[in-house]
Parts: structure tokens; C-alpha cells; sequence
């Protein structure tokens, strides 16, 4: 009676037709196994000797790793991670004591760092075993969107166009209009000037266009959408604009849910993202555009005082293998007028992470400079998880 308390089965009832053994032997076959269990968590766990080798991994820290158990078993621990911070290896040489390091810097084999959350813990009536647990930094970001740096927002200087862009536009439909006319009154070398200031007012007003772009307040409503079918739309136009300049290699999970998006802004969110990936590797010999789509744990955003944090499990990666972005812009590069182009107005990775934000998601990017590669991540939410009063008008 006692342990059947313990557990939190209640007492049968005297000729209630059910045998407590009975159903104590149906539960128990219906326990998941220890090992399946330890397999299907999202977290990557390293089963340590007293050697500090690795005895056994699960699933989850093969995919971190990117190489099998066969791989890693017998291999010591320092010799596949290397821990910015010093007391992870030191608190793992002791043995016994737990730590938690939170977004702590780690490298992989040898790879760029990565931002992990490290548990360390010693195994229970095994002395000098142990248990390594890293897990991707859970990043927790608001949906207000009043952050700077490369999650900067759209404050009131954004905004400013709004009240300029009519006083602006006017006087530029006047000068193309002035120009226009002189146009047809010249001939030679003086009508190429012309041209000219048509030109410049075009692209002045385009630049006027993007500004009031970001500086919108309404947001295109969501619903749920096939993220491959947007991908697949947006690389065809890309692959079409110049065919044969850069191959794409697809890495794309097929088992992924429906999203929760804009269709149309999802698309030009990753046409933009796919022109800068080509543009970036442009004229360089086997330039490359990989694209990959997976279901990535520990990404949420923050909804706000009194709000439920949102989960963003879905994620989109397009990488290139060009030269990478200039180290002195890369925490600035979603910020406006901020670009390595030297045609560039460095609107459209504002524009990005505006409609990105307006999809309830979070877009980052990083430079695997061991490889070569520069990687933007798009995390979106799985169709159904986005609260209704949220699917509005932005209120920012």
C-alpha cells in the first residue's frame, strides 16, 4: 500500500475487478526502455570513463559532432571539444563535481566556436564516471524588436522616413519630370546627362521605397506554408538570373511540419538571402550555395510581460562559400545602411529580419572560417503554435 502511494497509484477498491499486480505487470511492459529513452533525447550526451574517454554517445551527439559513435567512442574528451572556459575540463578531471555553464564558447574538433549550454555530472554507484551534456544555447529574444547590434529594431529611426518620404517623393516626380522634357529638346553628348539625372532620381526613389518599407507598421497576416516550396520558388529565380554561375546543394528534411509564415515575404526573404549568397561567391572558381532545412531545439523568442516564450523549431540555412563578411560589420550587418557592396544602399538584410520578426521568427548568421563557409539561419514556428492575438496589426 505504502509504495503504491509512493508512485501515485491509488489503492483499488475491494471487488473492483482489477488485479494492482495485473495492471503493475502492464505497465511495466509498457515502459519505454532506459537506453531508447537516453536515444531520444534532444540533447547531446557523452558517457565519459574514468579516463575521461568516451565510452557511448546518443543520436543527438553524433548530430552535433557530425561524426558517428564509431568515430567517437575511445576518443578522449579534449581531444573533440576545446572549452574556452578552463574550469569545464578542470571540473571533468575531478570527477565528481556537477557544473552548469550556460552560452559557454565551445569548439568542435577543431571547428569555429560554437554558443553551448554545458552540464557536466557524475554518474550515481559509479565512481569516476561521468556525463557530458551540451546543448545549443537556448537565445531568448524579444518580439518588441528595441534591441541594436545585429538584432537591432525598428525604433523611431526607421520610422522617420515616413514623415519625409511624401515631402521627398514630390520634388524628385518634378525633376525626372524637368528632365524628361529637356530630354527631347538636346541631342549628343548633353542628353546622356539627361539619362543621368533620370537615373539617380529613380534610385533615389527606390531607396525611399525600402526606407518606407521597413518603416511599416501593418504586418502581412500568417498561415501556415510549405517552407520548401518557398525555398524551391526562390532558388529557381536565382538559378534563372544567371544560369550555370553557382551550383546549389540541398540538405532537406522531408518530414518537417507546415510553418507559420507570410508566403509571399517568406519567399523574398530567402530570394534576398540566395542573391547575397551568389553575389558573395561571385566569379569565384566551384562557388557553392547550400541550402539546408532541419528541426533545431532551444530556439524561442520572447513574447512579451506575462507572455509564454515561442518556440522556434524549424530551421532554414543558406550558406555560400564566398570570402565571408568583413569581421568589422558582421554584428552590425541587419542594420540599415550598413553593407560591403559597393553598389549596395544596405537596406535588404533590414528588410529581412523586419519580415522575419513579422513571422514571429529570428534570423542570425555566423563564419565557419575553418571551412569557409558563411551561414544565415532562419528559425520559424511549426503551423498552429503562433497565439491568435499576436497574428495582427504590429503594434511596435
Amino acid at each position: 500500500m505504502q509504495t503504491m502511494e509512493a508512485t501515485g497509484v491509488p489503492p483499488h477498491e475491494p471487488g473492483d475487478g482489477v488485479s494492482a499486480a495485473g495492471e503493475g505487470r502492464r505497465a511495466d511492459a509498457q515502459r519505454p526502455d532506459p537506453k531508447r529513452l537516453v536515444a531520444s533525447l534532444p540533447v547531446a550526451l557523452f558517457l565519459l570513463g574514468p579516463d575521461l574517454h568516451v565510452a557511448s554517445v546518443n543520436p543527438a551527439a553524433e548530430q552535433l559532432v557530425g561524426q558517428g559513435a564509431r568515430r567517437l567512442v575511445g576518443r578522449p574528451v579534449a581531444e573533440i571539444f576545446e572549452f574556452d572556459e578552463p574550469l569545464i575540463l578542470g571540473r571533468l578531471g575531478e570527477g565528481e563535481a556537477q557544473l552548469f555553464a550556460r552560452d559557454a564558447h565551445v569548439r568542435v574538433l577543431g571547428r569555429a566556436a560554437r554558443r553551448l549550454d554545458v552540464m557536466t555530472s557524475p554518474v550515481t554507484h559509479s565512481p569516476g564516471w561521468q556525463m557530458l551534456i551540451l546543448h545549443e544555447a537556448i537565445r531568448v529574444e524579444a518580439l518588441t524588436g528595441d534591441g541594436g547590434g545585429s538584432g537591432g529594431g525598428e525604433g523611431v529611426a526607421l520610422r522617420a522616413p515616413e514623415v519625409l518620404a511624401h515631402e521627398i517623393k514630390n520634388p524628385l516626380a518634378g525633376i525626372r519630370g524637368a528632365a524628361q522634357l529637356l530630354d527631347r529638346k538636346l541631342e549628343g553628348a548633353d542628353k546622356a546627362l539627361t539619362g543621368l539625372i533620370t537615373t539617380e532620381v529613380d534610385r533615389i526613389a527606390k531607396l525611399i521605397d525600402q526606407m518606407q518599407s521597413l518603416s511599416r507598421r501593418s504586418q502581412e497576416p500568417v498561415a501556415p506554408c510549405n517552407l520548401h516550396e518557398a525555398v524551391r520558388h526562390a532558388q529557381a529565380i536565382v538559378a534563372a538570373s544567371k544560369p550555370g554561375e553557382v551550383v546549389f546543394e540541398e540538405e532537406f528534411d522531408p518530414s518537417l511540419p507546415p510553418i507559420m509564415a507570410n508566403p509571399d515575404a517568406l519567399v523574398q526573404v530567402v530570394l534576398n538571402l540566395m542573391t547575397n549568397a551568389r553575389e558573395a561567391c561571385e566569379g569565384r572558381k566551384g562557388a557553392r550555395i547550400a541550402v539546408r532545412t532541419r528541426f533545431a531545439s532551444g530556439i524561442q523568442l520572447h513574447a512579451g510581460p506575462g507572455g509564454k516564450p515561442l518556440r522556434l523549431p524549424i530551421e532554414l540555412r543558406v550558406s555560400d562559400n564566398g570570402p565571408g563578411i568583413d569581421p568589422a560589420l558582421r554584428d552590425h550587418i541587419f542594420e540599415p545602411f550598413v553593407t560591403a557592396k559597393k553598389s549596395g544602399q544596405g537596406l535588404g538584410l533590414a528588410l529581412v529580419q523586419k519580415l522575419v520578426r513579422e513571422m514571429h521568427g529570428r534570423i542570425s548568421h555566423d563564419r565557419d572560417e575553418a571551412k569557409g563557409w558563411t551561414h544565415f539561419r532562419l528559425h520559424l514556428p511549426v503551423a498552429g503554435t503562433v497565439p491568435l492575438e499576436t497574428n495582427k496589426e504590429d503594434t511596435r
